[in-house]
C-alpha cells in the first residue's frame, strides 16, 4: 500500500520526463494529490491512534496493570516494529511480575509457615503441617516424610496419601560393614545433608528406586519427577528427610521437573521445619526429663521411709482417676469442670506427683515415729534399764538387810512388793509408750507418780556427747556424782530451739500456729501425749511438709503451663470449712482439682497398710470415715458421690490393697443411688 502511494507520487515526474505537456503534468499532479490526501490523512490518524494506544497501555503497565488491549497491526513498518517491541516488553514484564508475585507469595507463605511452626505444640500436627506445606509450596502430587531414629535408620513417619505407612526402616549404614548406605536417594540426602533433584525417576541410574517403582505398580501412581530434601537445622545433624513426587504445572496440571526456584524455597522451608522439629524434640526431651525427675523425687520421698512407700505414686493415680471421672460429669456442680488440653492434664498430674515434695525436709524419725519415746530409736530401753537398776537396788537392799540380821521373811516380802510395783509401773509406762489408747488425766497422774521414783547415777552424763549436745547443756551446772535422777525426766536439754526460717514469711499467707520449740524430747512430756505418738512440735513438723511444698514450688520459675502446680500440690490438707492448713482456705477458694487431691490423699492414707502408727482400714471403714468428713463439711460431697458411683474404691483396691482389706461397700448408705449424668461419646 505504501509502495503504491509512492509510485503515484512519482507519476507526474515520470510523465514530465516522457515529454508530456506541462498542463497535463500539472493536472495529473493535482489529481493525484486530491486522490492520495485522504490516504495520507487516514495513515496519520492510524499512526496517531496506535501511538495513543501504546501510551495508554504503557501507563497501565506502570501501574502493574496488564489488562489493556493490544494495539492493532500497523501498515507502517516503523510503527509496527514499535508495536511489536511494546508487546514483547509487556509480555516479559507480565511474566516477570507474575514470577515476582509468585515468589512474594511463597516468601509470605514461608514467613507464615515459620510462625505456625513455632506455635504448634502437637507433634503429629506439626509433622503433618510440615509435609503438607512443603507439598503446597512445590505444587507436588505426593509427599513423604522420613525421620531419623536413634538406631541410625530412616523410618516412614508420614505420607500425604492415605495409604498405610511401610513399617520397614532404611539403615543409614550397612549393619555388617558399617559403610554408608548411599543406594537410596533418601539415605544419600540424609548422609550428605544434600538436596537431590531427579527429573525422570525411570531414567535415573544413580540410586536404587526399585521401591518407588514397586509402589507405582501396586498403587497405580506414576512417579516422574522427585525432590528429596534433608531436614537439618543450620549447622546441625540431619533429623529427617522430605521427599516430593511429581511437580505439577500450575496452568496445565502436567507433571514437570522441580524448578531451581522451587527447590530453593523448599530448602528454606525444610530449614524452618528442621528448626521447629528440633525445638519440639528438645521440648519433648525436657518435658520427659522434668517428668522423670519429678517421679524420681516422689520415689525418693517414699524411699525415705519404709512406712510411706508408694504414697507419692498412689495418690496421683487416685487423683487422675477421680479427675477423669469428674471431667465426664454433665450436670450439677461438676458440669463445668474439665481439663481440655494435654498441658492442663500434665499440670494436674505434676501437682499430684509433687503434693508431698516438702517431705524431703521432714526427718524420718518424725515421720516413722511409732512410739511416744521414739526419736532415732525407741527410748523405752533407757527407761527399762532404769527399772533394771531400781530392781537391782532392791535386790542389793534385801541382801543388805539379811546381812544386817533382819527377818528374811520381811526382807523377802519388801523385795517382792518393790519388784511387783516396778513390774507394774514399767508395764504401765510401756503401754503408754505405744499410744494406742487415749491418755486421760488419771493416766497422766499415774505417770507423774511413777516419775517421782529416783535412781542413782554414778557416771558423768556429758562424756561421749556430740558438739551439738554439749552446746545444749553448756549453761547448765554439772551435777556432782553420784547424782540422784528422776525415773522419768523433762530436762532442759530435751528442748530444741526453733531456728529462724523464711518459710513463715507473711507473703505466703500461712495461717498456722507455730510451736515455740522445734522439738521437745522430754520423757514425761512425750509419754503424756493424749492421742497417738506425736507431740505438738512433731505434729507441726509433719504438717510443715505442706508449707515446704508450697515454698519450694512457688519459688520455682515454672512456665505458664505449669503455674497451677503449687495450688494443686499445696491444698490437699485444706477443708471446705476453712479449718485446714496451712492457709485455712474455704470452699470459695478451693478449686475442683484441689478438692480432688484432698479426697485422694485421705483415702490413700486410710487404706495404706504400711503405716507404723495405725492399722490399715478396710474399704468400708475408709468410706465410713470419708462420709463423716463429708458430713462435717471437710470434703466435697459431689466428688465423694462420684468417687463411690464410679466404683473407684474397688478398682483401686484390686490393684493396691491386701485381700483382707477388701470388703463390700454399700454405696446406698452413703450417697443417693442415682449417679451423676455423664457426657456422651459425641460430646
Amino acid at each position: 500500500m505504501v509502495g503504491l502511494f509512492l509510485l503515484l507520487q512519482l507519476a507526474p515526474l515520470l510523465a514530465l520526463t516522457l515529454g508530456a505537456p506541462p498542463l497535463l503534468v500539472l493536472g495529473l499532479s493535482v489529481g493525484i494529490l486530491l486522490c492520495t490526501m485522504p490516504l495520507v490523512l487516514g495513515g496519520m490518524q492510524s499512526i496517531d491512534r496506535t501511538i495513543d494506544l501504546l501510551v495508554q497501555d504503557t501507563q497501565r503497565i506502570r501501574q502493574m496493570d496488564f489488562s489493556g488491549e493490544l494495539p492493532p497491526a500497523s501498515l507502517f513498518a516503523e510503527i509496527e516494529t514499535l508495536n511489536r517491541n511494546h508487546i514483547d516488553m509487556k509480555a516479559a514484564l507480565q511474566s516477570q511480575t507474575q514470577a515476582l508475585q509468585a515468589s512474594q507469595l511463597k516468601l509470605a507463605s514461608l514467613v507464615e509457615n515459620g510462625l505456625l511452626l513455632s506455635s504448634e505444640r502437637d507433634r503429629d500436627a506439626l509433622l503433618r503441617h510440615i509435609l503438607m506445606q512443603g507439598k503446597r509450596t512445590c505444587n507436588a502430587q505426593a509427599a513423604t516424610m522420613y525421620l531419623k531414629t536413634e538406631q541410625g535408620t530412616l523410618r516412614f513417619a508420614l505420607r500425604s496419601m492415605d495409604d498405610e505407612l511401610p513399617t520397614v526402616e532404611i539403615p543409614l549404614h550397612d549393619p555388617h560393614t558399617g559403610l554408608p548406605n548411599e543406594r537410596h536417594v533418601s539415605t544419600y540426602a540424609a548422609l550428605h545433608n544434600e538436596t537431590v533433584v531427579i527429573d525422570d525417576v525411570y531414567g535415573e541410574s544413580r540410586f536404587d528406586l526399585s521401591g518407588t517403582r514397586n509402589f507405582d505398580s501396586e498403587s497405580g501412581f506414576h512417579t516422574v519427577s522427585m525432590l528429596t530434601v534433608p531436614l537439618a537445622p543450620r549447622g546441625g545433624e540431619v533429623i529427617g528427610v522430605l521427599q516430593f513426587m511429581n511437580a505439577l504445572d500450575v496452568e496445565t496440571g502436567e507433571v514437570i521437573a522441580f524448578s531451581p526456584p522451587v527447590v530453593a524455597f523448599i530448602g528454606a522451608l525444610a530449614s524452618q521445619a528442621a528448626v521447629a522439629l528440633e525445638n519440639h524434640n528438645l521440648i519433648d526431651s525436657q518435658r520427659a526429663l522434668i517428668d522423670g525427675m519429678i517421679e524420681i523425687l516422689a520415689g525418693a520421698i517414699d524411699a525415705k521411709s519404709p512406712y510411706t512407700g508408694a504414697h507419692c505414686e498412689r495418690v496421683p493415680e487416685l487423683a487422675m482417676m477421680l479427675a477423669e471421672a469428674a471431667s465426664e460429669v454433665d450436670d450439677g456442680p461438676l458440669a463445668n469442670f474439665r481439663f481440655t488440653t494435654a498441658d492442663e492434664w500434665r499440670e494436674f498430674r505434676i501437682g499430684a506427683w509433687l503434693h508431698d515434695c516438702g517431705k524431703i525436709t521432714t526427718p524420718e524419725h518424725v515421720v516413722d515415729k511409732a512410739t511416744k519415746l521414739e526419736t532415732i530409736y525407741n527410748r523405752i530401753h533407757e527407761v527399762r534399764m532404769r527399772f533394771e537398776v531400781l530392781l537391782r537396788d532392791a535386790q542389793v537392799e534385801r541382801l543388805q538387810q539379811l546381812l544386817d540380821g533382819q527377818d528374811r521373811a520381811q526382807a523377802d516380802a519388801r523385795y517382792q512388793a518393790t519388784a511387783q510395783a516396778l513390774q507394774e509401773e514399767f508395764a504401765f509406762i510401756a503401754g503408754c509408750n505405744i499410744g494406742s489408747e487415749l491418755m486421760n488425766p488419771e493416766h497422766v497422774g499415774t505417770l507423774q507418780k511413777a516419775a517421782e521414783r529416783t535412781w542413782l547415777r554414778h557416771f558423768d552424763d556429758r562424756l561421749g556427747l556430740s558438739q551439738a549436745e554439749l552446746l545444749r547443756v553448756a549453761e547448765l551446772p554439772a551435777e556432782s556424782l553420784p547424782a540422784r535422777e528422776r525415773l522419768l525426766a523433762d530436762k532442759p536439754q530435751h528442748i530444741f530451739p526453733r531456728p529462724d526460717t523464711k518459710e513463715f514469711d507473711p507473703k505466703y499467707g500461712f495461717q498456722i500456729s507455730v510451736p515455740e520449740h522445734l522439738y521437745n524430747h522430754g520423757e514425761l512430756y512425750n509419754l503424756s501425749i493424749s492421742k497417738g505418738t506425736l507431740t505438738t512440735e512433731e505434729r507441726f513438723k509433719i504438717n510443715e511438709h505442706i508449707i515446704q511444698t508450697i515454698v519450694m514450688l512457688e519459688n520455682l520459675p515454672l512456665p505458664s503451663n505449669l503455674k497451677r502446680v503449687p495450688e494443686y500440690a499445696g491444698t490437699h490438707h485444706e477443708t471446705l470449712l476453712g479449718t485446714g492448713y496451712p492457709r485455712k482456705l474455704d470452699k470459695s477458694q478451693l478449686s475442683i482439682p484441689a478438692r480432688i487431691m484432698a479426697i485422694a490423699d485421705i483415702f490413700e492414707a486410710l487404706t495404706a497398710s504400711d503405716r507404723p502408727y495405725k492399722q490399715a482400714k478396710t474399704l468400708s471403714e475408709s468410706i465410713e470415715i470419708l462420709a463423716r468428713l463429708r458430713d462435717n463439711g471437710h470434703i466435697d460431697a459431689d466428688l465423694f458421690a462420684l468417687f463411690l458411683h464410679s466404683e473407684m474404691p474397688m478398682r483401686y483396691a484390686e490393684r493396691h490393697l491386701h485381700p483382707d482389706q477388701i470388703d463390700v461397700i454399700d454405696v446406698s448408705r452413703f450417697v443417693p443411688v442415682e449417679p451423676p449424668a455423664t457426657r456422651s461419646v459425641a460430646d
